[in-house]
């Protein structure tokens, strides 16, 4: 898991707020610096998401452009958050487009149990998404690593339970 996450020393070739300079730079050495640190990453949280490597490929350039976009003005505190993010936001949206065509269940099947238990507008119109992503930390954090592990996994990388 670590090495997926981009977490072992010896496979980052470049520190995160060196390539971070790179896109204040507007140098296009920040993407390929990118793709070689996170683009494993990347594509198993896009795949993980669509199944299907095309739709993948295209969320991660995406994402790609997204952070060039982003950077400057944005300073991310967290580089690979920022950028897991950005590739699960656009993954979303591309599964959402694709839904009509009922593909990717087990993403659906996910999304649809995380439904059934967070608040809406409806009956917690109070209640923001910060609020709920502090709760959920919250929750964890009272939790054992396995169970934390699972969790992150399953409802923000979507890996299969299988």
């Amino acid at each position: 898991m670590k090495a997926l996450l981009g977490q072992t020393r010896e496979v980052n070739n470049m520190d995160d707020l060196r390539i971070i300079e790179l896109y204040f730079e507007r140098d296009e050495q920040a993407i390929k610096e990118t793709d070689s640190k996170y683009g494993k990453l990347c594509h198993s949280i896009a795949y993980n998401i669509l199944n299907n490597y095309e739709d993948s490929e295209e969320c991660v350039n995406d994402t790609y452009v997204g952070v060039w976009n982003a950077i400057p003005p944005t300073r991310p505190n967290n580089f690979m958050s920022f950028i897991c993010k950005i590739v699960r936001n656009l993954s979303l949206k591309r599964l959402e487009f694709m839904k009509r065509e009922k593909r990717s269940a087990d993403v659906m099947l996910s999304l649809d149990e995380l439904e059934s238990v967070l608040p809406d507008d409806r009956y917690a119109p109070d209640v923001s998404d910060e609020d709920v992503g502090k709760l959920i930390s919250k929750f964890l954090r009272t939790q054992n690593e396995d169970v934390r592990n699972i969790f992150i996994r399953k409802y923000f990388y979507f890996d299969s339970i299988r």
